[in-house]
């Protein structure tokens, strides 16, 4: 039992969902370490949103509200840490929710897609039983997707990636919208948007975003999209690291 005056308790607590989505045995242990890696990055830029990870947010989601086939695409940490907030946001949007998995296996995308039902979310794609085509050029488990999912998509949220995935779907004219703690890993500097931030900050905040944009007109939702600059956004992340390690010198 985690006492709720403890320092460390919002931190303690995703640990523990992380801890317990392994058990279940829908987490590969790698992605426990994932856990761990975001986590050192979150203390680096102050473990909070930043301002222009805000605008990043509001960005993905006018981009997400002016696509046609918005997928959601989530794999056993996303699942552990925000499974309720993944399904909000897909209602929200009227988007699709894909899983998609490094380290695939027919037990863990039966749990995850078990999990999802059990939520009420019925229609959950890659599953065992999807017609899964093979994207190109990708030589690992995550080059299927969903043929009324992310195979045909516009747009793909992809929280948690690895950058070999994001470039080639980029590649592949796809808009992708990542969420990456580290600024300079590959999946940041290949996405479309990349937002600097943790997912369990990310995921709710896109919700209340959607609400207020989801009844703005298209010339609207795409001024926002145009006026965004991934590259700023990205040194804006770096600038953010360095004043919040400047509070420790």
């Amino acid at each position: 039992m985690i006492p709720k005056n403890h320092p460390r308790y919002n931190s303690l607590i995703l640990r523990e969902k992380i801890k317990n989505a392994y058990k279940l045995g829908y987490l590969a242990d790698s992605g426990m370490i994932a856990h761990g890696r975001g986590e050192a990055f979150d203390y680096l830029i102050g473990e909070k949103t930043s301002d222009n990870s805000k605008i990043a947010i509001e960005a993905s989601v006018a981009m997400i509200l002016l696509a046609e086939n918005p997928v959601l695409s989530v794999n056993g940490n996303t699942t552990a840490l925000v499974i309720d907030d993944i399904i909000k946001l897909a209602k929200e949007i009227n988007g699709k929710i894909e899983i998609n998995l490094f380290y695939r296996t027919k037990e863990r995308v039966d749990i995850i897609a078990n999990l999802f039902k059990e939520k009420g979310w019925e229609n959950i794609l890659g599953t065992n039983n999807d017609e899964l085509l093979h994207i190109n050029n990708i030589e690992s488990p995550r080059s299927t997707a969903s043929k009324n999912g992310i195979y045909n998509a516009d747009v793909v949220l992809v929280p948690l990636e690895d950058g070999d995935r994001a470039e080639i779907l980029v590649n592949s004219r796809k808009k992708v919208i990542s969420i990456d703690l580290n600024p300079m890993s590959r999946t940041s500097k290949k996405s479309t948007i990349s937002i600097i931030d943790n997912v369990t900050r990310v995921i709710p905040s896109m919700i209340e975003i959607a609400k207020n944009l989801k009844n703005k007109d298209k010339d609207y939702l795409k001024e926002i999209v145009n006026n965004f600059s991934n590259e700023d956004n990205l040194k804006g992340s770096l600038k953010t690291i360095d004043l919040v390690k400047g509070k420790y010198k």
